[in-house]
């Protein structure tokens, strides 16, 4: 198509530029399927189906798949053009790692106060991608019961008391079957090309299934990465 000039002869920034939309896969599987390893494996500490020396194997196994599988995700989701799923991820990420590193240099079964401390700030993060990602509440609702087995394990932390330590492993197991249940069924949606599971979308997100092409990229050159700031 040739480029039109306007009356002074100029040409038309919009009839020059052209945006490049790359399909990818739904990163958020990936990292929710993450999240479940995560938090199963120190739900299973806190609870005592394991014994405390086994918190370094946990801790192996989180910043081996649990830490890059949700790195992976966080990128892939801000490539997706969905700043939720990047920043959540992204935030899960660093809190887990964060928590693997720290556990495996301490003593087995001690608590740790500054962890705590960087749990309760993480819980605060997570609220961000709660709040922001409404329009999908299955993903939102698993943010938000991240933040509060966050705020829970944060206390534990803190305070070393049995109560809370048994309450982060409870919490823990709730988030994980959230978790499980939000990554199969953005699975299936994504396999499929149509929901299969209800992921309670609403708003904006309604019909990300069913909206036709012009619905999906109309709001593209108000993006970050075509918009001229952030």
């Amino acid at each position: 198509m040739s480029p039109h000039t306007r009356g002074d002869g100029a040409v038309s920034p919009t009839d020059v530029t052209r945006i490049v939309v790359r399909p990818i896969g739904t990163p958020l599987p990936l990292g929710l399927l993450g999240l479940v390893v995560a938090t199963v494996g120190f739900s299973a500490l806190q609870l005592g189906w394991l014994p405390p020396d086994q918190g370094s194997v946990v801790a192996i196994g989180v910043l081996a798949l649990t830490v890059p599988a949700q790195l992976v995700s966080a990128l892939y989701g801000f490539m997706a053009r969905d700043p939720v799923a990047g920043t959540g991820m992204g935030v899960l990420a660093g809190t887990w790692a964060a928590a693997g590193t720290i556990t495996l240099a301490s003593q087995p079964g001690a608590s740790s106060p500054g962890l705590g401390v960087l749990f309760l700030a993480a819980a605060a993060a997570m609220l961000v991608p709660t709040v922001a990602g409404a329009t999908k509440l299955a993903a939102a609702g698993v943010m938000g019961l991240t933040a509060v087995r966050f705020v829970v394990t944060g206390m534990a932390e803190i305070t070393g008391a049995q109560g809370w330590i048994s309450a982060a492993g409870v919490t823990g197991l709730v988030l994980a079957a959230a978790a499980l249940y939000a990554a199969l069924g953005f699975e299936l949606e994504d396999a499929q090309h149509r929901t299969v599971l209800p992921l309670l979308r609403r708003g904006s997100g309604a019909d990300v299934m069913t909206g036709s092409v012009e619905d999906e990229l109309r709001a593209i050159p108000h993006e970050a990465g075509v918009r001229k700031r952030l």
